[in-house]
């Protein structure tokens, strides 16, 4: 390939990067302290919407990794700023909890269920049929339909649970209308991160577990590209997509000596 410039920021993904069912991936605290001594822009990314950027520096930092709130991105402050910048002042009904609610109120959303400009659908534990019908109703009435992110499932210690990809899909069964997704995989989500840093896609780098999401979001954003065997990714999974990470690492331990 081409050669590429030096990398001087970076994008990680937070789980099966950094921490695994909330236990620190050995090497992640190394990584962090490195980047941050480093002074190079970095950003921590999720597409989880649940949890404000100021709740993840607080959890991060109980498993000791110590990553600032304005170094975390997530699908919500990311749909937020999409907002902010398509619809400026709008109005939303929105499905999800503090993450996705806090980043729309700091940009200025007013939240209501009387005929609001867009239905927004987040990450939450409680969806609940009546706020599903609602949506519904709401849709079919002239709302736009945003999602934060398209994961179907998402992790638990009892097993999966649907996720924001698996109401959308049972939303846009009812209404014939399909959601703008904005979190990862669509590059969106990478370029207003990038912004939000003053850092550029070709000398910048995204980490991964993910080909589906994390890499195929740094490819599509124009990224070097790390995937990281730590998480949902494993090595004979790789030859089954059409497109491969500009690296394959065991761990994020492994990219320490790249900063």
């Amino acid at each position: 390939m081409a050669d590429r410039k030096p990398i001087e920021s970076w994008l990680t993904d937070m789980d099966g990067v950094l921490m695994h069912e909330g236990i620190p991936v050995p090497g992640a605290d190394a990584f962090i302290a490195k980047l941050r001594d480093s002074g190079r822009p970095f950003l921590v990314l999720t597409n989880n919407s649940i949890y404000t950027a100021r709740d993840l520096h607080a959890r991060l930092s109980r498993i000791g990794l110590d990553v600032p709130a304005e170094n975390i991105w997530t699908s919500a402050l990311a749909t937020a700023k999409f907002l902010d910048t398509q619809h400026p002042g709008g109005s939303a009904y929105v499905i999800g909890e503090a993450g996705l609610t806090t980043a729309l109120h700091e940009v200025g959303y007013i939240l209501t269920d009387t005929e609001p400009d867009f239905v927004i659908l987040g990450e939450t534990r409680t969806y609940s049929f009546e706020a599903m019908t609602k949506a519904v109703r709401l849709i079919n009435n002239g709302a736009r339909f945003i999602a934060t992110n398209p994961d179907e499932t998402g992790p638990s210690a009892e097993g999966a649970l649907p996720a924001t990809g698996a109401v959308a899909a049972l939303i846009t069964k009812a209404t014939g209308k399909e959601p703008y997704f904005v979190g990862k995989p669509n590059p969106l989500m990478m370029r207003t991160g990038l912004n939000a840093i003053g850092a550029h896609s070709e000398s910048s780098a995204m980490i991964g577990d993910r080909m589906d999401t994390d890499i195929l979001a740094g490819l599509e954003a124009g990224m070097e590209t790390f995937l990281v065997l730590t998480g949902l990714t494993a090595p004979e999974d790789i030859g089954k997509f059409p497109y491969r990470p500009t690296h394959v690492k065991d761990s994020i331990a492994d990219l320490v000596e790249y900063i």
